[in-house]
């Protein structure tokens, strides 16, 4: 029996070392040097190639390697019988918060104005926005959501979520379903998007979405590029109706040389760093998962193929 780690474009022998760490008589192969398809029997998966998981007959499982799983929702070369999870961890989660945190902060205190004012030899005052004309909605309340509610409403944002249901979380103010989106839209002004991907969600940021929220108006994608539509993306800031945009995660990664968000100062553009799985945190879980998919018990944060998260 062994575990596979898939990957192309990382490298996985950090976590090869973690894994073996925990548990030395593991038998970890790193794709594409696999030994005998006939021993995988778990999988450990970051945007694996097309039908890169569909041959191995006796695999039981497969993780994501961070808290997406639309790579594995979408490869229909997975049996249904293979059960499929993903990895949070404490420090993944304060990652996303601080990441989101010094999005806003950037976006308050004119950052990026600044940046480019500098290249520009430009000595140009502009006026902070106060915290109190701060109002954060944060689309999905999650683990990842709702630590960033929380170390938001510490640092003294007001802050509204939006989920599927309510969520009882101190000092947020809670909006749940279709017909209270409006409502959520309308008592927010920085908008920021921390939800799954799934049918209902994708293209969710959209111009109306962005019409709708209480101006002035700034976006932080962290979700998936998949929530946005980008061609209402550079409409909404040709229009005013954005200030600009934070993203962290696009449709085509890495990010295309001539895509025109590139040429967009008040865009700011991460390659997908907001929370990084340190390979340490990341092999505890694995390890576990990988002995409980043997025994055929429920994995840590399993993932409901209907649900979509």
């Amino acid at each position: 029996m062994s575990l596979l780690l898939i990957a192309p474009n990382r490298d996985m022998n950090p976590l090869k070392e973690a894994l073996l760490e925990k548990d030395p008589n593991l038998d970890v192969e790193l794709w594409p040097k696999i030994k005998k398809r006939e021993s995988v029997t778990f999988a450990v998966s970051w945007k694996h190639p097309k039908n890169g998981l569909g041959d191995y007959p006796n695999l039981k499982a497969v993780s994501s390697l961070g808290a997406g799983v639309n790579h594995l929702l979408n490869d229909e070369n997975i049996p249904e019988s293979v059960k499929l999870c993903r990895i949070i961890t404490s420090s993944l989660q304060s990652e996303m918060a601080e990441y989101v945190l010094n999005a806003i902060t950037n976006y308050r205190l004119h950052t990026l104005k600044y940046f480019e004012h500098k290249k520009a030899g430009d000595w140009k005052i502009h006026t902070s926005t106060p915290k109190k004309d701060c109002a954060v909605g944060i689309m999905g309340l999650g683990e990842m959501g709702k630590t960033t509610a929380q170390l938001l409403t510490s640092n003294g944002y007001s802050v509204n979520g939006w989920a599927n249901s309510h969520k009882r979380i101190p000092k947020i103010t809670s909006f749940a379903g279709k017909e209270d989106l409006n409502n959520f839209l309308a008592a927010s002004n920085i908008l920021v998007c921390l939800l799954p991907l799934t049918e209902e969600t994708e293209g969710i940021l959209n111009l109306e979405v962005f019409k709708k929220l209480k101006k002035p108006s700034y976006l932080i994608n962290v979700g998936r590029g998949g929530h946005l539509v980008e061609e209402d993306l550079i409409y909404a800031l040709d229009t005013n109706a954005l200030d600009g945009a934070c993203l962290d995660v696009f449709e085509t990664e890495p990010l295309p040389a001539n895509h025109v968000f590139w040429n967009r100062p008040n865009i700011m553009i991460t390659p997908h760093v907001a929370a990084i799985t340190p390979a340490n945190e990341a092999a505890a879980i694995i390890v576990e998962n990988y002995k409980r998919a043997l025994s055929g018990m429920e994995l840590i944060n399993e993932v409901s193929r209907e649900k979509g998260y």
